[in-house]
């Protein structure tokens, strides 16, 4: 059986007993239904994970004992940056689920002109809390032990006028350019991918405008959850570490 693997956002170190937070213990009492002397594994961004073993569970409360840091470093060496399209329902959560499992290391929700998601300034708070919840289960699941870093949603002219060095890539089906003949000159790729009803002729000719470069993802129309995850495993397969 796996160790499971928990995300609490407290500083950790080894020999030392600590608390864990409400949520987590609830998961190991109540769904888990894990006890005393179950080995756990915590970590919290810094990079290391932590092994710890459950000294007690309760309904409400649990405590585990760390006894060791271990650095394991299963980073990309490719930083690949997305810049996501917010679209709706469930779409977007399964994007920001499957491209940390992926590898990247941030990512972006842009706002675009065809953008179907129409939020307050509140409800887009929450939106991001809900997203960071997401990530962390992810690196969770597929033992990152560094979260990649969730920026606040942007407009795509915000996006567009971000400063970088990175490689930029924005899809265009008119291009004749294929992800097999992408040359990168360093380490890092910047991503924009589209809403449901792609992105305006405007926004394209803007991007192509200030060095995006245009990509064709073939001959078939993709989703827009699709096009993202197909051009991020095609990018650390050629350059990263599939």
């Amino acid at each position: 059986m796996r160790i499971p693997r928990f995300y609490i956002a407290i500083t950790l170190a080894a020999d030392c007993e600590i608390e864990l937070p409400k949520e987590v213990a609830h998961y190991i009492a109540n769904v888990l239904r894990l006890s005393a002397e179950a080995p756990i594994v915590l970590f919290n961004g810094d990079g290391n994970e932590y092994s710890a073993t459950l000294t007690s569970v309760s309904k409400r409360q649990a405590q585990a004992y760390i006894d060791a840091k271990l650095s394991i470093d299963v980073q990309s060496n490719l930083r690949i940056h997305l810049g996501q399209a917010v679209s709706k329902g469930e779409r977007m959560d399964w994007v920001l689920q499957k491209a940390t499992e992926l590898g990247v290391s941030e990512i972006t929700p842009v706002i675009t002109q065809r953008c179907a998601v129409k939020l307050s300034p509140e409800r887009w708070q929450k939106k991001s809390e809900q997203w960071q919840k997401i990530i962390q289960s992810a690196c969770e699941q597929c033992g990152r032990n560094t979260l990649p870093t969730l920026h606040a949603p942007v407009s795509t002219a915000e996006w567009l006028k971000a400063q970088t060095s990175a490689t930029r890539i924005i899809f265009d089906p008119s291009e004749e350019l294929r992800m097999a003949n992408l040359t990168l000159p360093n380490s890092e790729v910047r991503v924009f991918v589209g809403p449901e009803g792609g992105l305006t002729e405007q926004e394209v000719y803007s991007a192509k405008q200030i060095g995006y470069l245009g990509l064709s993802l073939g001959p078939r129309i993709l989703r827009t959850e699709t096009a993202a995850l197909a051009t991020i495993s095609a990018l650390q397969a050629m350059h990263g570490d599939l």
